[in-house]
């Protein structure tokens, strides 16, 4: 045991794991108010009293960009919640965004020791609950920045990976400026994570937080288009540049129906309802059409998002249609319990045949086959295998495909020299370096569709080796 806290481990692991405050499943599942409050100040010092106080934190070993976690809770359990929160920023400058959207439970809450035997140490309600604190009490104060540099850098695209490269490398001194395609700041953040899970004035308040640190963003330019990266360099004067564009281009099965009215991505539609605000058509001039009967395939966080989001459009049924069994989902299974409870109806271990059409070409159902599971593949996931004479049909009115998206083509198709994988993402190298001397590139432009953290991850360390870069000396 520590000073801060007086409790031997005996007496901590007899404390249960907090639970956070919830919106009722009744009355979430119709509108799009966050679902959770996370902890109050009770709930958060309970939890972090549960701590071990490891001499080897191996939770920080499990988290992508490094927060220094039992050093945080430690702040927790003394109640200095903004120390707590500015040691999180040292290594992840979004904590309101992260301690809501960060899979913990695969990360760092895995590798927690008390997880061992009992439920691990909730470390994401907690980061989110120094971070809110801090804001709902108005005491966020930027961090000091070294003294202004010469150097220009431009990062492309403002999703979670150009925000925190920008994060990083305006720390250090450097004249950053963030490109942004779309008219609002925060790619993926804004168009794919709903209003209920991340709420866009979280979003704001930390965008504005990197605009603080002196970062320049220009919205609506396309690049590739308003400009080339070579002129970039060339007309701008920038010597450095980050690509954190994304994946932003949906994919599609290939089945029959596809082209049908009432099909949308994933992409689309939740683009359509969180960036263009469908969710409050008439109010905002973007409508969204739903049918009674909304059918979601896929199985991912994506997926989980677009059929919950149906649910709150007033979709009286809304199904998640997913080839293998509930163990396979890659989806949060925070976000699968959240969706269970709002009544959501999981057709598992079926797979879509074809996309039915009426008279005028509207989705009127869908025809599916019920599957089993069968040998691992190359993902390591049983491979579905389909029942003969187990085809049904599902009556539908909207059909959503939620199965990946891939990068857009622009930048790489009018950047010469740069190299690209079969599946059109920017190659990189272990220090997100890409072909082109001077030009990084990281997240889902890179990876072909990951994490927020994950793409924190390389915007973090592209701007550790864009530093190294431009000081070649030290």
């Amino acid at each position: 045991m520590s000073a801060n806290n007086p409790l031997k481990p005996s007496q901590r692991m007899k404390i249960p794991r907090q639970e956070s405050i919830e919106q009722a499943p009744g009355a979430r599942s119709v509108n799009f108010l966050e679902v959770s409050y996370g902890f109050d100040e009770d709930r958060a010092i309970q939890e972090s009293q549960r701590c071990l106080e490891c001499k080897q934190p191996y939770c920080t070993d499990g988290c992508p960009v490094g927060i220094d976690i039992r050093g945080f809770i430690d702040l927790v359990v003394q109640k200095d919640y903004v120390g707590a929160v500015k040691k999180i920023r040292e290594a992840n400058y979004l904590p309101a965004i992260c301690g809501r959207v960060c899979p913990q439970e695969s990360q760092c809450e895995s590798l927690c020791v008390m997880g061992k035997k009992l439920d691990p140490v909730a470390i994401g309600k907690l980061e989110r609950f120094v971070a809110d604190y801090e804001m709902k009490n108005n005491l966020f104060t930027p961090p000091v920045t070294a003294g202004r540099r010469e150097e220009k850098v431009a990062i492309v695209g403002s999703g979670p990976s150009g925000l925190t490269c920008a994060a990083e490398l305006a720390q250090k001194g450097y004249q950053v400026t963030i490109f942004e395609a779309l008219h609002a700041v925060g790619g993926v953040l804004r168009y794919g994570i709903p209003e209920f899970r991340l709420p866009k004035e979280i979003l704001d308040l930390e965008t504005n937080r990197i605009k603080a640190l002196g970062v320049e963003i220009y919205t609506n330019f396309v690049i590739g288009r308003t400009a080339t990266i070579d002129e970039l360099f060339n007309e701008w004067g920038f010597k450095a540049i980050f690509l954190g564009t994304g994946a932003g281009t949906p994919t599609f099965m290939g089945i029959p129906g596809e082209s049908l009215s009432g099909v949308y991505s994933a992409n689309e539609f939740l683009t359509r309802v969180n960036l263009m605000g469908a969710y409050k058509f008439p109010q905002n001039d973007t409508p969204i059409r739903i049918g009674k009967a909304v059918g979601v395939i896929g199985g991912g966080n994506t997926a989980m998002d677009a059929v919950r989001t149906s649910k709150r459009l007033g979709a009286e049924k809304a199904y998640l249609v997913y080839r293998r069994s509930r163990e396979e989902m890659p989806a949060r299974e925070e976000e699968i319990h959240h969706a269970e409870q709002e009544g959501i109806e999981f057709l598992l271990l079926t797979a879509p045949l074809r996309i039915l059409g009426d008279r005028n070409s509207w989705v009127c159902g869908m025809e599916c086959q019920k599957m089993e599971l069968g040998e691992p593949d190359e993902s390591g996931r049983r491979r579905p295998v389909p029942v003969k004479g187990s085809e049904f049909t599902l009556e539908l009115q909207t059909v959503i495909e939620a199965i990946g998206q891939k990068p857009n083509p622009i930048i790489q198709a009018t950047t010469p020299g740069l190299d690209t994988s079969k599946r059109g993402t920017v190659v990189t190298n272990e220090k997100q370096g890409t072909s082109r001397a001077g030009i990084f590139a990281g997240g889902d432009l890179s990876r072909g569709g990951a994490t927020v953290i994950l793409a924190m991850k390389d915007g973090k360390e592209a701007a550790a080796a864009i530093h190294e870069y431009l000081n070649p000396a030290g």
